[in-house]
């Protein structure tokens, strides 16, 4: 497998410090040797080498640096659209910012590849919440993959999980904790801190942004609930169509009456099976201490699944981070190599 990665943030960066810490178990394991042989970001730098970019000067630089544009090797200052159409990678790995009003840059790249029938594993929600369907069936028109595991809760598996294991299971209902900064607030606040004070230590661990409203006023949770309910519970969703309202109407005062009754304030997404559609909304709830949402605390995400045959089902674990991210990257990537071998 050869690899475009477009985008190298956060992200990307921590794909490869994987593919180079498991590079003898992937290979042992998966027989999953995959050449990174371009990378494309406007702002760090671009390269392309045939025979593979060699991932140790790569991260090197970026340390020392800040950017690849020393790279040794390789042809250098092609842009996403030249690397998807000239390099030599069959699957392109996406990773940049999200956009949930156009879905721009990344929607075209996305389309371009699949059009071009490369294989596609992303992060990126905007293009995933805004073009779906239309990118789903690009990716079965063209004969090729389109993974984006990490675009719900980081590298905790949730699509994969579901697509895999619950099988013959209709889904009715989905409530969850899916953002990481606004339960990490919320956590803080319950031990007295402010809510400008728990925002700021967020920022400082790096677990909020440095321009956090995507988190604190829920709109990266409704882009999460609406790629569940069109993924796993076959809705044709809209952004628009799901009520968000965001943890920035919480005060200390709610937080402190709620522990006092011993409950707590936690930012609920939900999407709701009706008899011709599915109703979704984002919102700050208070929660007793019997339901299982109100124990997850931190930056941890849950994902409470009430379903047909089963009734609940909760899935928790980290939903940001590094590595964790990197994670969702190189799993999407190892089911396309299992595919590819059938």
């Amino acid at each position: 497998m050869n690899l475009a990665l477009i985008g190298l943030g956060t992200v990307n960066r921590g794909l490869l410090e994987l593919l180079l810490e498991k590079r003898d178990s992937l290979l042992k394991e998966y027989g999953f040797a995959p050449l990174v042989t371009a990378i494309s970001d406007p702002i760090v730098g671009s390269v392309f080498s045939e025979k593979g970019i060699n991932i140790e000067e790569i991260l090197s630089l970026l340390m020392k640096e800040n950017n690849i544009k020393n790279y040794s090797d390789g042809i250098k200052g092609w842009n996403s659209e030249k690397t998807i159409k000239e390099s030599n990678a069959d699957t392109i790995v996406e990773a940049i910012p999200t956009n949930l009003e156009t879905g721009e840059p990344g929607l075209s790249i996305l389309r371009t590849a699949l059009n071009d029938k490369k294989n596609v594993v992303t992060t990126n929600k905007g293009s995933i919440v805004l073009a779906y369907r239309e990118l789903k069936n690009l990716a079965e028109e063209n004969g090729v993959f389109l993974r984006f595991e990490g675009t719900v809760l980081s590298g905790t598996p949730v699509i994969s999980l579901v697509e895999s294991t619950f099988k013959g299971i209709e889904i009715k209902e989905v409530r969850g904790i899916m953002n990481g900064t606004a339960n990490y607030i919320l956590t803080k606040m319950e031990i007295g801190f402010s809510y400008e004070e728990a925002l700021k230590r967020a920022k400082k661990k790096g677990i909020a942004e440095e321009q956090p409203e995507a988190d604190i006023k829920g709109w990266d949770s409704a882009a999460k609930i609406v790629i569940i309910a069109n993924v796993l519970m076959g809705g044709d969703l809209k952004f628009k169509e799901v009520s968000i309202k965001g943890i920035d109407t919480v005060t200390e005062k709610d937080i402190v009456k709620a522990l006092a009754e011993r409950k707590h304030w936690k930012l609920i997404a939900a999407a709701k099976k009706t008899e011709d559609k599915i109703i979704a909304s984002v919102a700050p709830e208070i929660l007793s201490d019997q339901d299982p949402l109100s124990k997850i605390t931190g930056s941890i995400n849950a994902i409470n699944f009430t379903t047909d045959i089963l009734g609940n089902i909760m899935v928790s674990g980290p939903g940001a981070g590094k590595r964790e991210t990197g994670y969702a990257l190189l799993s999407d990537l190892l089911y396309i190599n299992e595919k590819k071998k059938r």
